[in-house]
């Protein structure tokens, strides 16, 4: 072999370990996003649509939250807990009809025992609250954000009790029996508990 066969032969090896190692990369970073999306669902919309479109500050943000509160180990309730939390979820359902406004501010305060009960965040800030949630209960964190904001706010009737058949979805799923609601999807809903 020639110095020039040689050298052509080891230049396109580095090309092609390059070209993989490249691929090989990308595929990770990607994937990354591809995990965040299948993790957070439309939470993960909801944050690229607050960054702009900028799903690279998105997915930063997204997994600040997973560091922060992946973490956290739901605690289970207590037949005793579970039958209050039903009890009040029925009671604020009831006074919808009289009262969409108390009705909208029980189930937030509801939603927030419940959380603190199952071992969410306590105290006075929501967006931690509801970030930590978005890491454990994606899928239907934003029905509570909808009751908190349309429980004083100029929101329709109509959009209030959306937004409180919205949250009930993740009160269903908190109060699901075991560590966490997600392990026992909706067969421990009980039927004609329902908003509509």
């Amino acid at each position: 072999m020639t110095t020039a066969i040689i050298i052509i032969a080891v230049v396109a090896v580095v090309a092609v370990v390059a070209a993989a190692a490249f691929f090989l990369l990308r595929g990770r970073l990607a994937g990354g996003g591809r995990s965040l999306r299948g993790r957070f669902g439309p939470e993960y919309d909801r944050v690229v649509a607050r960054h702009g479109g900028d799903t690279e500050a998105a997915e930063r943000e997204l997994d600040d939250r997973v560091k922060r509160h992946g973490a956290i180990e739901e605690r289970p309730l207590t037949e005793e807990a579970r039958a209050r939390y039903a009890a009040r979820w029925a009671g604020a359902q009831e006074l919808f009809v009289e009262s969409p406004e108390r009705s909208l501010t029980e189930a937030d305060a509801l939603l927030a025992d419940l959380s603190r009960e199952r071992g969410f965040p306590d105290g006075e800030n929501f967006e931690d609250r509801t970030d930590a949630l978005s890491v454990h209960h994606a899928a239907h964190v934003d029905g509570y954000r909808r009751v908190h904001t349309a429980r004083n706010g100029d929101a329709s009737t109509e959009d209030r009790r959306e937004a409180l058949i919205e949250a009930r979805k993740l009160f269903d799923d908190l109060l699901a029996s075991g560590p966490s609601g997600r392990e026992h999807g909706n067969r421990n809903l009980v039927k004609g508990r329902g908003t509509s």
